[in-house]
């Protein structure tokens, strides 16, 4: 066990330090050590929904995934897998260093946007994970970026967490004028804006690792039959505004632009 992982027990222990929030179920240099953490996270109607989160990290931790598995009484199997799914998705972009504490705040203040939104409760113990997560069908969505410090490791982030999540679209650059068009199935797009607002993508003024404070979202609409399919999710820049928009154009979006883009360049 790493003297990394030791600090990282010693935090978790001193934080969930409240009665029956913290147990360690096996501690091995070779196997790793698993663990226990009961927290609670907050459903769609603001009410707390305890979560048993049971943690195993391997030797080779924080260069490996952890394993994970989520219980509670006040949810059904699927939804529980559902949870687990997405904390691994979230632990994919922390690797390389302590992740646990992160994983747990997360789910904390993102539960109901998993499990707590009406349309996306499960009712049956015997249902599905597909059937868990509605099906909205295609959707575009366009987001625009106050400004990229650390650009190309922003390029990259944003190329790996569509690429994971099955989006296509454009990262656009014309001028100040920084926008991301995604086109895929909604919830990987409401799974992106969670990654885009939790996760240290750029860097402050003072070169310090920071999240994405500054994101707004300029539209949202289901793919019509005039809208373009994306293929592949490109990284494009732009000499001009007239060029960009030949690309808005090309995409059945000429409307949109003329509406929520161009207004970008009087900011």
């Amino acid at each position: 066990m790493s003297e990394l992982v030791r600090e990282e027990l010693a935090a978790l222990a001193a934080i969930f330090c409240g009665p029956d929030e913290w147990e360690v179920v096996r501690c091995s240099e070779t196997d790793g050590v698993s663990f226990r953490i009961n927290t609670n996270g907050q459903g769609f109607l603001d009410e707390n929904i305890p979560l048993r989160l049971s943690f195993h990290l391997p030797a080779t931790y924080p260069s490996c995934l952890p394993g994970i598995s989520v219980n509670s009484e006040h949810l059904t199997r699927a939804q529980c897998i559902v949870i687990k799914e997405k904390l691994l998705e979230q632990a994919k972009n922390l690797l390389s260093e302590p992740m646990i504490h992160e994983l747990v705040l997360w789910i904390q203040q993102h539960l109901k946007h998993i499990i707590g939104q009406p349309e996306t409760i499960v009712s049956s113990e015997d249902c599905t994970l597909s059937k868990s997560i509605m099906d909205d069908g295609t959707w575009i969505t366009l987001l625009h970026l106050d400004h990229m410090r650390a650009k190309t490791k922003y390029i990259k982030t944003v190329e790996k967490w569509t690429s994971n999540l099955r989006l296509a679209g454009r990262l656009m650059f014309c001028g100040k004028i920084i926008l991301i068009l995604l086109q895929g199935d909604r919830n990987s797009i409401k799974e992106y804006l969670i990654l885009q607002k939790t996760s240290k993508v750029d860097v402050d003024s003072s070169g310090k690792k920071c999240k994405e404070k500054m994101i707004s979202v300029l539209f949202e609409t289901k793919v019509q039959m005039e809208h373009k399919r994306f293929l592949a999710f490109e990284v494009k820049e732009y000499s001009s505004l007239d060029e960009l928009l030949k690309e808005f154009e090309a995409a059945g979006l000429k409307e949109l632009f003329s509406e929520f883009v161009l207004p970008l360049k009087c900011k």
